[in-house]
């Protein structure tokens, strides 16, 4: 047999220590993380500070009375009193609390009346509030009362069957309208809002209501904080027009 043929040229083999190649790992590791700490240039979306924030209140079970109600379950002589005021102005705790009584006679004790006193009676419940009260509320702005579920209210000096009071509040932001130009919305449109943390959550149909005396704020009732884990004071982000 002849000799093998030749291509003409050399293969060079490197050869690494165990010591080099562990140098190299930990290098492009340490590389791979401070790329990920780097900021980017500019917020992407979905990232913090990339969209306006807007304060979240939450809000538990409350009554809103007329003055003649009021002064059914409290007596002819009974004074409205302020026990704090709230976020909005001219709002308020009082310092009257009723029972709620549903179709089944469940109840609910020690819900608070918030002033001041209105042209209507309203309840405002939970969901889960209502299925424990055995009632079927609508979702509905406030003051929208023709489809509202029946509910009792046992005060100090009586009670009061109301007919159509009960429903479950729309998710709403209150704005001034200065606000409301700077985010790009009127008084009626719907909005989508986005709450951070460990169970983050997107939420949709948020109602715009806007008013000269208001401060900019969000309300969502105790359910929705829930589900997305509220437990402190916190903003929402304003994810934009629907």
């Amino acid at each position: 047999m002849g000799d093998a043929p030749t291509c003409g040229c050399t293969t060079t083999i490197s050869v690494r220590s165990d010591a080099e190649l562990l140098d190299l790992i930990v290098k492009e590791v340490q590389n791979a993380l401070r790329q990920r700490r780097a900021p980017s240039a500019s917020p992407a979306a979905g990232a913090p500070g990339a969209y306006p924030r807007i304060p979240l209140g939450v809000s538990n079970r409350h009554i809103h009375l007329t003055e003649g109600t009021f002064h059914r379950l409290f007596g002819p002589d009974a004074h409205f009193e302020q026990m704090r005021p709230l976020y909005q102005p001219g709002e308020f705790a009082s310092r009257h609390t009723l029972t709620v009584v549903g179709p089944k006679l469940r109840s609910i004790p020690a819900v608070r009346i918030l002033g001041p006193l209105r042209k209507y009676d309203q309840v405002e419940v939970s969901l889960t509030d209502a299925i424990f009260l055995g009632i079927d509320p609508p979702v509905a702005n406030s003051g929208t009362l023709d489809r509202a579920a029946p509910l009792t209210l046992a005060g100090p000096a009586g009670s009061v069957y109301l007919e159509r009071c009960a429903i479950i509040a729309s998710r709403h932001i209150h704005m001034p309208p200065a606000d409301a130009r700077r985010l790009g919305v009127r008084d009626g449109d719907y909005c989508r809002v986005r709450i951070a943390g460990e169970k983050s959550t997107i939420f949709e149909q948020v109602l715009i209501r806007t008013n000269d005396s208001w401060r900019l704020q969000i309300h969502l009732d105790t359910d929705d904080a829930n589900a997305a884990n509220v437990r402190d004071d916190t903003e929402v982000e304003f994810l934009g027009k629907m």
